[in-house]
């Protein structure tokens, strides 16, 4: 497909309108994907995809970077009170360790987009540099969460998910703080791996982890 169809990231603030055009092109279910947890040393990495409804406000969703904890919760209950559909997928550290954050941040995606019930999604914008493995046609957007409504929403999906699984981590490995910094280098972090060692929910595999394993 053509890139000329779609705007650059220097064109107003519509961030519906890569979904638009592709909808004017004749695409029927435009999703956006995106994952969280990348950088942390504990915990999945995990990845949403959503198909927003219409007659939501696309520009409620922003980067989750951008927004506090509470903006980021109230946004995925609009979400999911409206006509919005989501998918989800992890990756585990084991799987993280096994073949490296990358493709495990690419099969956490693969996984969201298939586990959308349902709808048959024709065209994926997706956040980063690389595409989905799956068959079907997609556009990589880099800083893909401020360019696309869709792949915002996904970012705030994700981003939720994964805070709330380091949250209830922390009531297993209480010694390590999960739910204060969600698995993230923090010095408070490296300080207590370096202290108790990792925990199983730590990937083996990262620098300021790996050292410290038996």
């Amino acid at each position: 497909m053509s890139k000329t169809i779609f705007p650059g990231p220097g064109c107003g603030k519509d961030t519906f309108s890569f979904e638009r055009s592709l909808y004017s092109k004749g695409y029927s279910c435009v999703i956006g994907c995106d994952e969280a947890g990348r950088g942390p040393l504990a915990g999945p990495v995990v990845a949403a995809s959503v198909l927003l409804p219409a007659d939501v406000e696309h520009s409620l969703f922003l980067d989750s970077k951008v927004l506090s904890h509470k903006k980021r919760l109230l946004l995925a209950q609009i979400l999911r009170k409206t006509n919005g559909v989501i998918g989800l997928g992890i990756a585990s550290e084991q799987e993280i360790d096994t073949v490296n954050i990358l493709q495990a941040s690419l099969l956490a995606m693969q996984r969201a987009v298939e586990s959308m019930m349902g709808i048959a999604p024709d065209f994926i914008l997706v956040d980063g540099t690389f595409p989905i493995p799956i068959s079907i046609e997609q556009l990589p957007l880099i800083k893909g969460e401020s360019r696309s409504s869709s792949i915002a929403a996904a970012s705030i999906i994700a981003k939720t998910e994964r805070d709330r699984i380091m949250t209830e981590l922390h009531t297993h490995y209480p010694l390590y703080n999960f739910a204060q910094h969600k698995g993230y280098p923090t010095k408070e972090h490296r300080e207590l791996i370096s202290t108790h060692g990792p925990c199983p929910a730590h990937r083996k595999s990262f620098k300021g982890v790996k050292e410290y394993v038996k």
